[in-house]
């Protein structure tokens, strides 16, 4: 059994962390340190886990940690970066799931996030964690940055196309929408009110100014095989607990059909089991919910030579848990698919 441990295990992505992983067939959770739990059950926190573990919450203790095989560290940005180099000396693999390790290119950090990165060195080896995209690299890494929320639902979305060069990157609008729990648990400001957040809809970080841009041009470029490329990304959050519906627009090089697109999709990813492609029907977040599932479907608009694809997931299993403990099985040579086999909860 794998011996593995959780820092930051009472955020949102942390209970899905604990959630997945007490049911994962080859994992031992060894250690969650939380500092406002500590001490207390895991069902004290999250109470769907309390008949599933004895295991309570732990203050830091590297050297607990560092006798882990794997690591995930679901902590707030700027955290990561100091404590990954230690796991990594020990033996550790560790996966990332805040930005620290997200972007080869520091500066861009520094630029997003406001503080310079503290260990170069590894943001360079580091994998980003897309296994649709990078899954020969993330089987051999021993650290992996695991992507965001709307980066995950928009790169996946669009990845066919300009792997094909078949739109013009130029064109890209990616227009999202998320449930309040991308926030993260100890978001407390007006907006996420009960009463300002219900029946209401809003954009927010508009005009290329959210963090997740940076993220989804770098892989997109990385994807076409441009030096730089640049998006139009307009989150929105809108009153329901999770999933992340992404809707994106491009302009198509010459024309083609819906069908034709389609097809180049179901090819893309036939690979990957956790993209599902629709040919009969467009996405919807109740499709994805509490499973580690991308939907997708597209259709092309002939007046205007410009293709709509629309993907689905939940933002915090596909978006964040799911996918690093989809990682990690890449990493430690498991079925890509274990602890994570189940479809989302309907209705």
């Amino acid at each position: 059994m794998l011996n593995v441990g959780i820092v930051g295990a009472s955020g949102y992505a942390g209970g899905e962390l604990l959630r997945l992983l007490l049911r994962h067939p080859h994992v031992q959770l060894r250690c969650a340190f939380s500092g406002t739990y500590a001490g207390k059950l895991l069902g004290e926190a999250f109470p769907g886990l309390s008949r599933y573990t004895e295991l309570r919450f732990a203050d830091m203790d590297e050297g607990l940690l560092t006798s882990c095989d794997v690591v995930f560290l679901a902590q707030e940005n700027g955290k990561a970066m100091h404590l990954a180099p230690k796991l990594l000396a020990a033996g550790c693999r560790v996966i990332d799931i805040s930005a620290d390790f997200r972007f080869r290119d520091t500066e861009t950090y520094l630029q997003w996030y406001g503080q310079p990165h503290a260990c170069p060195e590894w943001n360079r080896e580091a994998v980003y964690g897309l296994p649709e995209l990078y899954r020969a690299q993330i089987e051999k890494a021993r650290l992996v940055g695991n992507p965001g929320c709307y980066p995950t639902a928009a790169i996946l979305a669009l990845a066919p196309l300009l792997k094909a060069n078949l739109v013009d990157p130029s064109s890209i609008l990616v227009d999202a929408k998320s449930g309040a729990s991308g926030a993260g648990r100890s978001k407390f400001g007006l907006d996420y009110h009960f009463s300002e957040l219900n029946e209401n809809v809003s954009a927010y970080k508009i005009a290329g100014t959210h963090r997740h841009t940076p993220e989804i041009e770098a892989v997109l470029a990385d994807v076409a095989g441009l030096p730089q490329l640049r998006i139009s990304f307009t989150p929105h959050l809108i009153p329901m607990t999770r999933g992340i519906l992404a809707t994106c627009y491009a302009q198509l090089r010459s024309p083609q059909t819906t069908k034709a697109l389609q097809e180049l999709y179901i090819e893309f990813y036939k690979e990957a089991p956790f993209v599902v492609v629709f040919t009969d029907r467009l996405p919807s977040t109740k499709g994805t919910y509490g499973s580690n599932d991308c939907h997708i479907g597209l259709a092309v608009d002939d007046r205007t030579n410009r293709v709509t694809v629309v993907s689905a997931i939940d933002n915090l299993v596909k978006g964040a848990a799911g996918q690093a403990i989809q990682n990690m099985n890449l990493m430690c040579h498991f079925e890509e698919t274990a602890g994570l086999d189940s479809g989302g909860l309907w209705p």
